[in-house]
């Protein structure tokens, strides 16, 4: 696999119900390169999250085939951020610690260097209720990032925020990931996060859903994604991206 941390080919999958046999997903042929931050944009229903799923293991293909390099492990980032409101910011973002009987002294001041890096060291000992929105996900990130895991899942992370707030988010977890240098796949509704954020774009269509196009995003490295934002491709990428869904309309 190279420099592939995962790839599938050809992945399908289908569920039962009372009415029968639903496919959720077919024949998804794609792949995560190191240090690669992967967006899945798709209608509402469509499967994205089917595809977090396949990866984390959650749920078994139907068929196909999935490669993981060697070793690979996933952190899964959820919509909300589901904090312990009686812990600590630190007790929170030490639990996948604990409950991995992995909480030692040195992955306690790995979590700590993270906190101060981006810039909660002054509410290390506060409690949830103390945060904003934003900040609540920056912790709930270090969470998932205190287990060293080589590819992030994240599923819609921004979608339960008010626009201003998902603008800072998706700074700050581009800020994290980009910081960490960590492979992301990032699943959304939200073409115009996907394109301020990632690296390449997968577009799905409605369910069963297929692959309908792939687009690499170029921006100068430097750009964050609130900046990507202002510039003139921002624009065309969206259009051509928008193009995808308008064909699955028709």
């Amino acid at each position: 696999m190279t420099d592939k941390l995962l790839e599938f080919k050809n992945v399908c999958f289908s569920f039962h119900t009372k009415a029968g046999e639903i496919d959720a997903v077919r024949d998804l042929t794609f792949s995560i390169a190191e240090n690669e931050f992967v967006a899945v944009v798709g209608p509402s229903g469509c499967g994205k999250t089917t595809v977090l799923s396949l990866i984390s293991g959650i749920i078994e293909k139907s068929c196909g085939e999935i490669h993981k390099k060697e070793g690979l492990t996933c952190g899964y980032m959820l919509q909300r951020d589901c904090l312990f409101p009686w812990r600590t910011v630190l007790k929170n973002t030490t639990l996948g610690l604990e409950i991995c009987k992995s909480l030692d002294d040195r992955s306690i001041n790995y979590v700590k260097s993270l906190l101060e890096k981006y810039d909660l060291k002054e509410f290390i000992d506060k409690y949830p209720s103390s945060l904003s929105g934003g900040m609540r996900q920056r912790v709930a990130l270090i969470r998932t990032l205190a287990l060293k895991p080589h590819l992030l899942l994240l599923d819609e992370p921004t979608s339960a925020l008010d626009y201003q707030t998902r603008l800072e988010v998706s700074n700050d977890l581009f800020k994290i990931i980009k910081g960490e240098k960590k492979s992301a796949i990032l699943v959304t509704h939200d073409i115009s996060e996907a394109i301020s954020m990632a690296d390449k774009i997968i577009v799905l269509s409605s369910r069963p859903a297929k692959i309908k196009g792939t687009f690499t995003v170029d921006f100068p490295k430097d750009l964050t994604p609130l900046k990507r934002r202002e510039s003139p491709n921002f624009h065309l990428y969206f259009e051509k991206i928008w193009k995808e869904f308008e064909r699955d309309e028709s």
